[in-house]
């Protein structure tokens, strides 16, 4: 049976408690300072952090064992189990292909044989330069008045360049990735953790100067070729593949069905890949249960998460998407869809009596 899981911030939050009232005991976290700690230097940004990008009274730095040992054990403590982790070290220069990447990959490697020791088995990662997903609204209202965040290509071109024309180019990312494969595969496959790309968001050419590459079915072609490993394969982010297809149940068939979907995305987008809204999970233009009918026949029975949800009543979405009551709503909803396909869980109630205390 798949797991259901919900992705936390590195700090305790109520979230936590929430989640695991709401059934979830695996879940998915950002490592307590990292990539997003680092920005391209030609951005400006005054969000750049000089190194070593330290962290913690020990001076360890995120990726490293002694932080994921804390992070690991901080949610044991709240009785949940650490499965994913969904950001790395700085490696925009390892993505584009730049003086410095052996360094950015040596910290990967870094952070994935911790992962292999500790026992957490799959990491997501992007291949986005420069920037990462991207959204231009977050203010748009959907059912109810629920807010929900949006692109708009249009506006979104309207924005500063973060490359001049020709700058970056397709070749170099596609060339970049073909030596992060040959050097982090062999690492993962020895710390037996599995590798989870995921695609780009929006999935279009390029957003604000810089291009995408990892934007279709066929570039997930290429990406499976070129590591026939299984411990290199896919996070199925629906929101993204839909926008590459009219048939994402059949889509999730065609990857499952390899064995190289490794962590699903569960969300919907209703639009194009150019204009698009976030929209609640049970009323987009995707047969969600149709998708739970896919993976369950493609034997997969790793983790998934539901992903960009709408603010509810009292919520704002400064967190572009990850709002708590939005994220209940929607465990709900995904715990009655597995268990109409894979059946229902087991019940931690027997037959006897209940003593109340």
């Amino acid at each position: 049976m798949l797991e259901i899981t919900e992705l936390l911030d590195p700090a305790p939050s109520p979230l936590w408690r929430l989640v695991k009232q709401a059934g979830v005991n695996e879940v998915v976290s950002l490592l307590d300072g990292a990539e997003q700690m680092w920005r391209w230097p030609k951005t400006g940004s005054d969000r750049d952090v000089p190194r070593p990008y330290v962290v913690g009274p020990a001076g360890e730095r995120p990726w490293e064992h002694r932080a994921l040992e804390h992070l690991q054990a901080s949610y044991r403590d709240h009785g949940l189990e650490l499965a994913v982790i969904e950001d790395t070290p700085p490696m925009d220069l390892a993505r584009l292909g730049l003086p410095g990447r052996d360094e950015q990959l040596d910290w990967l490697a870094t952070q994935i044989r911790a992962m292999g020791v500790l026992g957490i088995r799959t990491l997501c990662y992007n291949w986005c330069a420069v920037s990462g997903w991207a959204r231009t609204h977050r203010d748009i209202r959907v059912r109810g008045g629920a807010l929900s965040t949006g692109y708009d290509d249009d506006a979104m071109r309207r924005a500063v360049p973060l490359a001049a024309p020709g700058e970056i180019c397709a070749e170099q990312l596609w060339e970049a990735f073909a030596y992060f494969l040959e050097v982090i595969v062999p690492v993962a496959e020895s710390a037996g953790v599995r590798i989870a790309l995921h695609p780009d968001d929006p999935p279009i050419a390029e957003v604000r100067g810089v291009p995408r590459i990892m934007r279709t079915p066929e570039a997930f072609e290429r990406v499976l070729r070129a590591a026939e490993s299984e411990y290199s394969g896919i996070t199925f982010c629906q929101g993204n593949f839909t926008l590459m297809t009219d048939d994402l149940p059949a889509l999730i068939r065609r990857f499952g069905g390899e064995r190289r979907i490794f962590f699903v995305h569960f969300r919907d987008v209703a639009g194009d890949a150019r204009h698009f809204v976030e929209v609640f999970h049970d009323e987009g233009p995707t047969d969600m249960l149709e998708c739970m009918r896919a993976y369950h026949d493609v034997g997969f029975e790793g983790p998934l998460r539901p992903d960009h949800v709408p603010a509810l009543e009292g919520e704002s979405n400064e967190s572009f998407g990850y709002a708590s009551l939005g994220r209940l709503f929607a465990l709900g909803y995904i715990r009655g869809l597995r268990e109409a396909v894979y059946g229902r869980p087991h019940s931690p109630y027997g037959r006897a009596p209940v003593v109340l205390a």
